[in-house]
């Protein structure tokens, strides 16, 4: 871990040195990596396939996940030591009811218990060349180790291409992304705040330079540039929102042809600011590191799960004729290398208890209630949100969370692990620096624990100065 980590500083050591035009060029030749990964011949198969059944009959969705269920048990309790005792799926003829057996019958995976047993869960029948490696902080704050195959990853990239080729937005057509990547060196202090991957006709926008001063630099920049669709996070969305509002320097309407949000809880209030600043009707997409859950937007606001994908159940804490909200239980159904079945996700959502108005069959989420974060705010003003990737690579810190109540300073209180020494703290240092740069203080504070919310949680970033609010 300490040569990865050692040798991922020098890489960026060099491309924050190299020029701006080089820098393009390695952004590209990365894009074009990573577009080759994930829209694999797999990924077209498995677009073709369920683009015929998005629309149902809702009998063939369930049908689907009875298929895939079974054969997930059943690989897992042959090549997952952790999973060997489960019992045999359901034999039922009927396939919800194959369905609703076959989990009552399986015990919660915990966050927890997954840590604990990460080495056993993952399929043995996988050779180690094929596993592809992820981090998550999640929205409970607990740092998990992640193994998926290069077909999981396709199959996740299906769900979200599924929607957009329906809204007319190709593979290659040009657009704006807001995402937590690291583009621009973040001791950069002039512009541009954003490079280009020219391979598939994006622009990436830096989410660490979004001060005052230069969020009408980006603005200027989106009118520049041709785009047909923008994706992102809700929080660096709205800010952007919130400054072309300000300025009545909106885009115009219909000059995209969507917005894609992921990532955090898309809030009501972000919403409205960001479709009416960039022209757009917004589509939501909930989605997991473990890829065990994927959940779409529809023209009704509402979140559709993608049912051959997963499955999703609740915990009822409340419920009414129309509804019933509680805790998620999800059970991927395409992560061949690590089973995640009845997978307590640390979310909370609302399922209804009638169909769509948008005519999709299936399950319907009213709303998710998934990370929300406020912004780290910088003495120079800039605003950065999604810090928690901080914590992704922290493979000895167990939980961990960032307060501020002052630009000049900000204290990072974290739990560290039994492995967690002078190396582990001096990559966490690093990491913050390389987001916010030697223009802010830094106070580490090992805890026992980290306060929760009422609702089990706690917010990655707690600020009073930069409070998300309305």
């Amino acid at each position: 871990m300490q040569m990865r980590s050692m040798s991922e500083f020098a890489e960026r050591y060099v491309f924050d040195h190299l020029p701006v035009f080089t820098q393009n060029l390695f952004v590209s030749m990365a894009g074009q990596q990573r577009f080759r990964n994930r829209f694999s011949d797999h990924f077209h198969a498995t677009l073709e396939k369920w683009q015929k059944t998005i629309d149902g009959p809702e009998a063939l969705l369930v049908e689907i996940q009875r298929e895939r269920l079974h054969r997930m048990v059943t690989r897992a309790r042959e090549h997952s030591p952790y999973y060997k005792d489960l019992p045999e799926p359901s034999g039922a003829a009927d396939a919800r009811e194959a369905i609703a057996e076959t989990l009552a019958n399986m015990p919660v995976l915990e966050k927890t218990t997954y840590r604990q047993n990460t080495e056993d869960i993952i399929a043995r029948d996988i050779p180690s060349r094929s596993l592809r490696r992820g981090m998550t902080s999640g929205t409970t704050g607990t740092a998990l180790r992640l193994f998926y195959t290069r077909e999981t990853e396709a199959e996740e990239y299906a769900t979200v291409w599924r929607l957009r080729e329906q809204l007319g937005v190709g593979l290659f057509d040009p657009h704006y992304t807001f995402t937590g990547k690291i583009v621009v060196p973040v001791t950069q202090t002039r512009p541009p705040f954003w490079r280009t991957n020219r391979y598939n006709n994006q622009t990436l926008f830096s989410l660490y330079h979004m001060s005052p001063e230069n969020l009408e630099l980006y603005v200027d920049k989106l009118h520049e540039t041709d785009a047909v669709y923008a994706n992102g996070y809700p929080s660096a969305l709205h800010l952007m929102a919130r400054e072309m509002l300000t300025k009545g320097t909106t885009l115009t309407r219909g000059q995209l042809r969507a917005i894609f949000t992921s990532s955090e809880s898309l809030l009501s209030f972000q919403r409205d600011d960001i479709e009416e600043a960039f022209g757009a009707r917004i589509w939501d997409r909930y989605g997991s590191a473990e890829f065990a859950v994927s959940m779409t937007g529809c023209s009704e606001r509402n979140l559709h799960v993608d049912m051959e994908y997963c499955i999703v159940e609740v915990e009822t804490i409340e419920e009414t004729d129309d509804w019933e909200r509680g805790q998620l239980l999800v059970t991927g159904l395409a992560n061949n290398a690590t089973p995640f079945i009845r997978y307590r996700i640390g979310d909370v959502g609302t399922r209804s208890k009638h169909p769509c108005p948008c005519g999709r069959p299936g399950n319907v989420f009213l709303d998710v209630d998934g990370r929300v974060e406020d912004f780290v705010v910088t003495p120079s003003g800039r605003m950065i949100g999604r810090m928690d990737h901080i914590f992704k690579s922290m493979e000895h810190v167990e939980e961990a969370q960032i307060l501020q109540t002052t630009p000049e300073e900000i204290e990072v209180v974290f739990v560290p692990g039994p492995k967690f020494d002078r190396v582990t703290e001096a990559k966490l240092r690093r990491e913050i620096r390389t987001r916010l740069g030697d223009e802010i203080g830094v106070r580490l504070q090992p805890v026992r624990e980290i306060v929760r919310e009422p609702n089990g949680k706690f917010r990655a970033v707690k600020s009073t100065i930069g409070k998300l609010d309305s």
